[in-house]
């Protein structure tokens, strides 16, 4: 049975998201036993104007591609050429899937087997400080009359092969395809070596780029499969490709069970800022209506004030104080509540809510402030935040199923403070609190209601232990 043709490919794009931005131009070489034997060439119209800078860079204008066939129009002709040729393309995951997304527009679910040249270059010269393909041509002295055009850089990509070939012995050649093939899911950048020892097991993984960026931290209670599925499905998710394009490390740390996972992970989110962590790394300042007990009113405080010991009740988390008035505000209009006594509004005596039929009366003594701090509180109940239950800091124990791994968690009013394997590690961790994060907070609430549910165990610390609340 014969093999499968090489098809040397290469794409010229309005942008770098393949899900939304839209294919100019494709060149394809079909090579049989070391020869060219057939090339597709085409213009695509891709229905939208093309950026200036792409422009700039690749030389195809609007005007050039008035006339040029939309992919639709040549994607039948185009599936029927490629057969079951092996693609090859230097980054081939960002041509692949700007040509599947094509594809699949068109009604075609195209699938083929990749061979990426940039992959194929860190494999053979590991030792080289750069692998893109202007600078694999100039080490190999491969002239091209026009950069950043499609036929010219999939010709390119061919003679770049002949010289691999002609500089490497069958052996050292066959072994590098072998190992590109074997490890064709990952991204260009990242040694596959590193991901040797990625366990099955719950714990956070941080994704690195050039100089060690911070890109992306994530948590799982299989990091294996996590950290793996993220290059699986590049061609489809644009925030995926970015990470693709750009990771160049990762690093993991396993923990006892989810609940570390998720405590960790928010905790590195905030000391790393990494650039694709865009929810979890929003601190900004939060708000939260306190009720005070005997009070007949609540005060708006900061979101720090749950990580202090207060009596009293606390409802709701928000972005901004504005945002927590307009929810009080909205509530009082749909239970009929006072709101110059809740203190949204100034003035003595009548409300003009009350004017309007829509106050029962507690600010002119028609409702009495207690049964109003009453209608008021069961309103704002499910908005309600829960207080620390404990009178000092506690250590929560978390038992792994997955695994025999134990670790010991300390958390002081809603604030994690860090975990240790042991408990009397845990109890030596002393420190102040860092400032409240709505997101551990959150984790925490969720966990601890039902322990047992997580197989976790709850001891309080206090002095007796040498730990000050």
């Amino acid at each position: 049975m014969s093999e499968a043709p090489l098809i040397f490919i290469d794409v010229e794009t309005t942008g770098t998201r393949a899900t939304r931005d839209r294919i100019t131009e494709v060149a394809a070489l079909k090579v049989v036993n070391g020869s060219i034997t057939e090339r597709w060439c085409s213009f695509i119209n891709p229905g939208c104007k093309i950026p200036a800078h792409i422009s700039q860079l690749t030389g195809i204008t609007d005007d050039m591609l008035t006339d040029a066939p939309a992919f639709q129009q040549v994607a039948a002709e185009f599936r029927q050429w490629l057969g079951d040729g092996r693609l090859v393309a230097h980054n081939a995951r960002f041509d692949y899937s700007f040509l599947r997304n094509e594809f699949k527009r068109a009604g075609f679910d195209f699938r083929a087997q990749l061979i990426c040249t940039l992959r194929l270059s860190r494999r053979l010269a590991p030792q080289a400080a750069q692998h893109n393909l202007a600078a694999l041509l100039e080490r190999y002295e491969i002239a091209v009359e026009r950069h950043h055009r499609a036929e010219d850089d999939a010709l390119a990509l061919w003679k770049l092969w002949q010289a691999w070939q002609h500089h490497h012995d069958h052996e050292r050649w066959q072994a590098a395809l072998g190992d590109e093939q074997r490890h064709r899911s990952l991204p260009a950048h990242l040694d596959s070596a590193q991901l040797a020892g990625l366990p099955p097991t719950p714990g956070v993984y941080l994704f690195y780029g050039h100089n060690r960026l911070p890109l992306y931290v994530g948590k799982s209670i299989n990091l294996r499969s996590r950290v793996l599925g993220h290059f699986q499905r590049d061609y489809q998710d644009d925030k995926e490709m970015r990470l693709a394009q750009q990771i160049q490390h990762i690093e993991w740390e396993e923990t006892a069970g989810d609940m570390g996972a998720q405590l960790r992970e928010a905790q590195l989110v905030k000391q790393l800022m990494p650039i694709m962590n865009r929810q979890l790394r929003r601190q900004g300042k939060l708000h939260t209506w306190h009720w005070p007990t005997e009070q007949t009113a609540p005060t708006l405080m900061n979101g720090s004030a749950l990580g202090q010991s207060q009596t009293g009740r606390f409802y709701g988390l928000f972005r901004s104080a504005k945002e927590a008035k307009d929810t009080l505000r909205s509530l009082s209009e749909t239970h009929q509540l006072c709101p110059q006594v809740l203190g949204l509004e100034k003035g003595k005596g009548r409300c003009f809510a009350h004017q309007l039929g829509k106050c029962q009366g507690a600010c002119c003594g028609k409702e009495g402030l207690k049964e109003h701090s009453q209608r008021a509180q069961e309103a704002m109940e499910k908005l309600q935040v829960g207080t620390w239950p404990w009178p000092a800091r506690i250590v929560i124990r978390e038992k792994g199923q997955s695994t025999r791994k134990t670790t010991y968690h300390v958390v002081d009013h809603w604030c994690y403070l860090g975990s240790r394997s042991t408990l009397s590690a845990a109890r030596k961790l002393v420190g102040s609190c860092p400032q409240f994060d709505v997101d551990t907070y959150r984790i925490l609430n969720r966990f601890l209601r039902n322990p047992e549910q997580h197989r976790l165990t709850i001891t309080p610390l206090g002095e007796e232990f040498g730990l000050n609340t």
